[in-house]
């Protein structure tokens, strides 16, 4: 990202006679201090934290007072945001939701971009700027943030929902024709007004653009033919290991090595190797264990990425260019959502996935400052590009929360007027809302498969009771996938993981693991998504058993008490008792172990 001038002097640190230079680890204090304080007044405010994020690069950026932290570290550590943010759209890219509402959402974003772009286009022609600025400022208006739309429709629980998957199979869409535009903008710099990335181009455009896209192509082709096949493998043999930090390690340097090694081999955006990486390891199973493992640096970054982008954003423009923001906003907010609802409903889908994709539409983020800041780095665009999207980001961000609110009643008003509901509102195509397949329902749910969990699913296959495996033992999933048993590679308590198990349609849990503090994080989560789930839970003490059941667990199972009470109940048969003393005996023995419980 550009940094622009500073307009007061950057702080150096001194610490005795051995001078030290903490710009990297003051730059990220600071980013991450006052990313976390700004995130926690939005999220307080019912906002994204997202948010909060660009607002603490405002407070600690060159055109604010107060300290202003190193823009060109704050830019190197911005790129590695954007890789590790473009290697998690990579991650969470499927193709099967995208397939499952194509007939939608391909030529609906396509033909919300373009409606976007040319509205964007014809506002900047009214500036008096150019076409070729004004097609990148309004294509960079055009594309809606990933980010902020999952976490709204997940806290809606909207995400499985028809309207939710139309919404995310959109994103997908707009997400990979951003990525076009990122390969095909240096290229076509000169004719939309700039200069060329680098030295070395031929001043042909057609051959230059055809140039780059035949070495992204070779990329691409690498990476789906010999990256596919190696990478998973590589990956799955550190899996094996059972050491998650290699396990981490490897994940992450397959996303920066690519990334970077795309770009020196191929001369391919950093941001766009770490996306086909993220791709590459999507189409294995050992996505979701990938993307829990490094969600915790991603996020880390991606926050020093925005605080990166609203160090950007000079308040000045609020008042020297307030129609420009306006103007701007309102095509965001207003000339997009219009434009994707007529869209959807001229591919006859409901008026409520026409409002739900329009307040999805309703702002902008990720992939609009990464355009932004191209096409000014290009001079394609003036410098005063930059802060009028971020500050049409940060509105548009904190105007979406209502915008979603206005759904619902929208929608009454409009079913309350049955006459002009009809005049557009008729059935979504059903051949695209077609249910998963490979969905189950009341199904057992088995985290572990050890020696108390193998005993457990061999009962449960000879009763042909359908149940989900969640190991963290690479080798124990593939010798159940062999046998045809479901399996699932990865962490239970990790974020994702447990979420392949459909666990909100299933009936029991089991968590035949003996982790106290993992077995409370896997049952917080699968509280949240299955609240009636009905649970059953490994101990090892009287007093675990007893906090499991504080907490609410259904039944509790003590490996040593269940031991002793079979041997019990096998050395008073063997040596002559009574079989009714016996199970008189047993019965104490069992109500003397719950009092000690309770």
């Amino acid at each position: 990202m550009a940094t622009g001038r500073y307009s007061k002097p950057r702080p150096k640190c001194h610490t005795g006679a051995i001078p030290h230079d903490t710009s990297l680890t003051a730059t990220i204090a600071a980013g991450l201090g006052l990313g976390f304080v700004f995130g926690l007044l939005a999220a307080r405010f019912h906002l994204p934290p997202l948010l909060g994020y660009l607002l603490a690069g405002v407070a600690i950026g060159p055109f604010t007072p107060g300290y202003v932290a190193d823009g060109d570290m704050a830019h190197q550590l911005s790129e590695i945001g954007v890789t590790l943010l473009m290697f998690g759209v990579g991650l969470h890219f499927s193709i099967r939701d995208l397939l499952a509402v194509r007939k939608i959402a391909l030529p609906g974003a396509v033909a919300q971009l373009a409606a976007a772009t040319l509205m964007g286009a014809l506002v900047c022609r009214v500036w008096g700027w150019s076409w070729g600025a004004g097609i990148v400022f309004g294509l960079s208006l055009s594309v809606a943030s990933t980010v902020v739309l999952l976490r709204a429709l997940g806290e809606r629980r909207e995400l499985d929902t028809v309207n939710g998957r139309v919404a995310v199979g959109w994103l997908i869409v707009e997400d990979l024709a951003t990525v076009v535009a990122l390969v095909a903008l240096p290229a076509l710099a000169i004719p939309l007004g700039g200069k060329p990335l680098a030295e070395g181009g031929t001043g042909n455009v057609a051959l230059d653009l055809g140039f780059t896209l035949l070495k992204v192509s070779a990329f691409v082709a690498g990476m789906l033919v010999i990256g596919k096949k190696l990478i998973p493998r590589v990956l799955g043999r550190a899996a094996r290991m059972r050491s998650r930090e290699l396990f981490t390690l490897g994940v992450l340097a397959v996303a920066l090595g690519i990334a970077f090694g795309a770009s020196a081999l191929f001369g391919v955006s950093p941001a766009l190797g770490a996306f086909f990486a993220g791709v590459v390891i999507s189409e294995s199973d050992l996505s979701h264990q990938a993307a829990a493992e490094t969600l915790p640096l991603q996020e880390a970054f991606t926050v020093l990425f925005f605080v990166s982008v609203g160090m950007l954003f000079d308040p000045a423009v609020l008042v020297s260019n307030p129609v420009f923001v306006v103007i701007a906003l309102l095509v965001v907010i207003v000339g997009k959502s219009l434009a994707s609802a007529f869209i959807v409903l001229l591919f006859r889908y409901p008026v409520a996935t026409a409002l739900t994709i329009s307040a999805s539409l309703a702002q902008i983020g990720e992939f609009s400052f990464i355009l932004v800041a191209l096409g000014t780095h290009l001079e394609i665009l003036p410098a005063a590009a930059q802060s009028i999207v971020v500050a049409v980001a940060i509105l548009s961000i904190s105007l979406n929360p209502l915008i979603f609110r206005t759904i619902a009643p929208i929608d009454r008003w409009l079913r309350a007027r049955p006459r002009l509901l009809s005049l557009f509102e008729l059935e979504a195509p059903q051949s695209d809302l077609s249910p998963n397949p490979d969905l189950l329902q009341g199904h057992v749910v088995m985290i572990g498969y050890g020696r108390v969990g193998a005993m457990i699913g061999e009962a449960l296959d000879q009763c042909q009771v359908a149940y989900v495996v969640v190991e963290q033992d690479r080798n124990v999933v593939e010798e159940l996938r062999r046998q045809g048993q479901r399996a699932i590679f990865g962490d239970a308590a990790r974020a994702g993981v447990l979420a392949q198990s459909s666990l909100e349609y299933a009936r029991l849990l089991i968590i035949a693991t003996p982790d106290k503090s993992h077995a409370k994080e896997i049952l917080d989560h699968a509280w949240k998504v299955n609240p009636d789930i009905d649970t059953c839970v490994r101990s090892h003490s009287f007093s675990q058993t007893a906090y499991f059941r504080e907490i609410g667990v259904s039944r509790t199972f003590m490996g040593e008490a269940s031991l002793a009470l079979e041997m019990r109940q096998y050395a008073l048969a063997s040596v002559g008792v009574e079989e009714e003393e016996v199970e008189r005996v047993v019965a104490e023995i069992r109500a003397g172990i719950a009092a000690r419980v309770l």
